[in-house]
């Protein structure tokens, strides 16, 4: 039966010109401002008076730096400011074309204001719920008006962020999904059409890998500036994980995973204990003042040293001499790595299977070191001096004389562990062992040898020369002067290095690439599309790939080999590869390489 107050889906307001804002916190406020710089008339609405008066003295202030910037000028900036209104009471919601609800991620505090606008508002104004945890389909149930509800989920700061994702339910009218779509178009935003779960596509992507970072943490792994550091220098990410749960709130991640946990069942999902243990402490980030940080002050973003801020070494640890480096290998990374030391000034020897494949690695190194010059990154005479210093060969005996030997062969342990048997006879007494394994067991190569002391992980990413990210594992045989000499060779090739356990994934891997499974997952499951998803994490997360680029550029097959490794180490169901990716790599769609992946690429 039709209830008497269900309007025709084709009376939706096409222009959304009137909206109330329920709850001027920082969201709130942000995405007010960003509809009253848009032409529309803001209706601003919090029950404290307090946070309205402070509403409007932010908007003020933004506006003002607008003006100084020039993004606006001063008429402007007083019609906007014309359009912003302040109430204390729901009432003033009374003619608004949309209602946008931002008030704390509590259901029955957001169930109340629901209620409450189903006999204030007109019959056809839709309502829009801010929530990135909670269900917008029970809200959307238990409304007068189920098919004028969905979700609406910005992301902080609103001015900022492009990405909206538009969450309907099964109960929404498509007129109002369209309604909004339109509008958030008209804001400048790149809207993203999604089904109700919790965390929809960006955080249920994002809170995943935040939540397994606090793990890796709360373990003891990695430190939290490694960690951090880490993926903001191996991933290209604005933040690391542990100060962006600081930045987000605590607590606020603790209630997001909680209701993902209860919808997926995903162990991966189910809050870290340090995560409850700091909310419940008040420890909830940034607004406190401390969480996985200190801060100067409740609110500042500025960080201050605290008893686990990491103090610099002393000579507890007497590094080795390190003049001359091995390289093994005649691939891009092992390429890579021989320039990297050369141009620190290392003598190399750059040794590969044969002269001619060695001899084509060096090639390969002059033309990366022609692009610098051209580019205004190297003279002519640093390049020719840097080249100079490297000598193929066509043995592993040529390695001899080296100071430090680093392997960057092909990623098959039984072929790593036969170089460091060859390595462990021709390599000088007290030369350093380094293998630039980025899935496989350190301690299997170590025991290789007879000197598994000397024996140590030095994870570059590709590219070598350019990216400044080095992991560096150690067994739980490795000497502790091995360990201080790889930090200072790292530190005299300008590489930032992170320490971490001999664990599959290291660092970066074991973040990351749980996080490209469950996109794919995803996309399996026909929850969001390819460029949806891809969209969301670029303009919602701050990535600079989305997950399928990424994983067609980095091969499927590698990423696969990968999962597979991650999943037999720590045997997590959550981590067991996509039945998509195992289908795709069986298929032969690798990705870039072959031309087609998740998707498809023009043949070079």
């Amino acid at each position: 039966m039709v209830r008497p107050s269900t309007p025709d889906p084709a009376s939706t307001p096409s222009t959304l010109s009137t909206v109330a804002v329920v709850g001027l916190g920082t969201m709130g406020t942000g995405i007010a401002e960003v509809l009253a710089r848009a032409g529309r008339e803001v209706i601003g609405i919090d029950i404290s008076e307090a946070a309205a008066m402070q509403a409007a003295t932010a908007l003020e202030a933004s506006t003002a730096r607008a003006v100084e910037r020039e993004r606006l000028t001063e008429q402007e900036r007083q019609d906007v400011l014309a359009r912003f209104r302040t109430f204390t009471d729901l009432q003033a919601a009374a003619d608004a074309d949309l209602v946008i609800e931002v008030v704390p991620e509590h259901y029955e505090l957001k169930h109340e204001v629901f209620a409450a606008l189903d006999s204030i508002v007109r019959p056809d104004t839709i309502l829009a719920t801010g929530t990135n945890a909670l269900s917008v389909t029970r809200l959307a149930a238990d409304s007068a008006r189920p098919e004028r509800v969905l979700g609406l989920h910005f992301f902080n700061p609103a001015p900022a962020m492009r990405l909206v994702e538009v969450v309907s339910s099964v109960l929404t009218a498509p007129a109002a999904v369209t309604a909004v779509t339109a509008l958030a178009r008209e804001l400048g935003k790149e809207p993203v059409a999604v089904g109700d779960r919790p965390g929809f596509v960006a955080d249920g992507l994002l809170f995943g890998y935040l939540n397994q970072a606090a793990a890796m943490y709360e373990a003891k792994y990695a430190t939290r500036e490694d960690i951090d550091a880490a993926m903001r220098l191996g991933c290209g990410l604005p933040m690391g994980p542990l100060a962006l749960l600081d930045l987000i709130g605590i607590d606020t991640a603790r209630t997001v995973l909680e209701a993902m946990y209860a919808a997926s069942g995903d162990r991966l999902n189910a809050p870290a204990p340090i995560l409850k243990q700091l909310s419940e402490a008040g420890l909830t980030g940034r607004k406190s003042g401390r969480g996985f940080y200190t801060y100067e002050a409740p609110g500042s973003a500025t960080v201050v040293p605290d008893a686990e801020t990491p103090v610099e070494a002393g000579a507890a640890a007497r590094s080795r001499t390190v003049t001359a480096v091995g390289v093994a290998g005649s691939g891009t990374m092992a390429s890579g790595i021989a320039e990297v030391f050369a141009k620190a000034g290392y003598d190399v020897v750059l040794a590969a299977r044969s002269q001619e494949k060695a001899d084509t690695a060096k090639a390969r190194i002059a033309k990366s070191l022609a692009r610098s010059v051209e580019k205004g990154r190297l003279s002519e005479e640093a390049k020719d001096v840097a080249l100079g210093r490297i000598t193929p060969a066509g043995s592993l005996d040529a390695f001899a004389d080296v100071d430090l030997a680093v392997e960057a062969v092909a990623e098959d342990l039984e072929v790593k562990q036969q170089l460091f048997g060859t390595l462990d006879k021709v390599c000088k007494p007290g030369a350093v062992l380094a293998t630039t394994t980025s899935s496989l067991p350190v301690i299997a190569c170590a025991r290789a040898t007879s000197r598994p002391q000397d024996v140590i992980g030095m994870h570059f990413f590709n590219p070598a020369p350019a990216m400044k990210l080095v992991e560096v594992v150690r067994t739980v045989l490795t000497a502790d002067d091995v360990h201080a000499t790889v930090r200072e060779v790292c530190a005299a090739v300008r590489k930032h290095p992170v320490d971490c356990g001999d664990r599959a994934g290291f660092i970066v891997n074991a973040l990351l690439f749980p996080y490209l499974n469950n996109a794919v997952k995803m996309v399996q499951e026909h929850y969001a599309s390819l460029d949806d998803i891809d969209a969301a994490m670029k303009l919602g997360g701050g990535y600079p790939m989305g997950p399928f680029e990424l994983l067609d550029v980095v091969g499927l097959d590698v990423s696969l080999a990968i999962e597979q490794v991650l999943h037999r180490e720590f045997r997590d169901p959550g981590l067991a590869p996509a039945p998509l990716l195992e289908h795709l790599v069986a298929a032969g769609c690798l990705g870039r390489k072959t031309g087609r992946g998740f998707r498809e690429y023009a043949r070079r």
